[in-house]
């Protein structure tokens, strides 16, 4: 004698409306409230975080940059590259940035739980509010992570106004999209050379906090 499940009328109407979802941007995409339960580890030191990224990288609007740290927040591997202009999209945010965490670090797929967590910072036009094209990129930077075997880390926009971590109400003014970049302290350097793509300058040192 077989058993089975006979599939329910409600089941089918689950997956057509699944798969309605997946076709349609815009439920590609996480809002703030969804981001903040999904438990994004908190930067111990977000400015020098960003301060780091934006000497290294020297974003304008349009840029953005992807980094990897290791658990004591030490810059592992970045990379950046500039949003093409078309709708705002997770599915094609998360294949962009999967591409370029492949091309400057190795996958952690064969760990059990992830050590090294990646971080996005995005140089935007308009103000620190959430956007549903910042709510793409998170989407995209969550799914990348999970195929890449990386922690999701924090999700950063960075505007004329000044830098914000979206999701945590932490910012500051500086840097910002038009602010020059801060100086690199010459006495600290990460132990290893980063691997970096895209539009790269030196090499990240930590950044004094003034």
């Amino acid at each position: 004698m077989t058993f089975g499940f006979a599939p329910s009328s409600a089941a089918s109407t689950s997956s057509a409306d699944l798969s309605a979802a997946s076709a349609n941007p815009l439920a590609r995409l996480l809002e703030p409230a969804e981001w903040a339960e999904a438990g994004i580890p908190l930067l111990r030191n977000p400015r020098e975080v960003v301060s780091g990224l934006h000497s290294r990288h020297r974003p304008k609007p349009a840029t953005a940059i992807v980094a990897v740290l290791d658990p004591d927040e030490r810059l592992r591997a970045s990379a950046s590259f500039t949003r093409r202009p078309a709708p705002a999209d997770g599915w094609m945010f998360r294949n962009t940035l999967l591409a370029q965490l492949r091309r400057v670090i190795p996958h952690d797929l064969r760990r059990r739980t992830p050590v090294r967590t990646a971080v996005l910072l995005y140089c935007r036009e308009g103000d620190a509010r959430w956007t549903e094209e910042d709510g793409a990129w998170m989407w995209g930077l969550r799914d990348a992570c999970t195929l890449h075997g990386l922690r999701c880390g924090a999700y950063i926009t960075l505007t004329r106004d000044g830098w914000q971590v979206l999701g945590e109400g932490r910012g500051g003014r500086r840097p910002n999209a038009d602010s020059e970049p801060e100086p690199f302290a010459t006495s600290e350097s990460p132990p290893m050379l980063p691997r970096t793509g895209g539009a790269a300058s030196e090499v990240l040192r930590r950044v004094a906090a003034r």
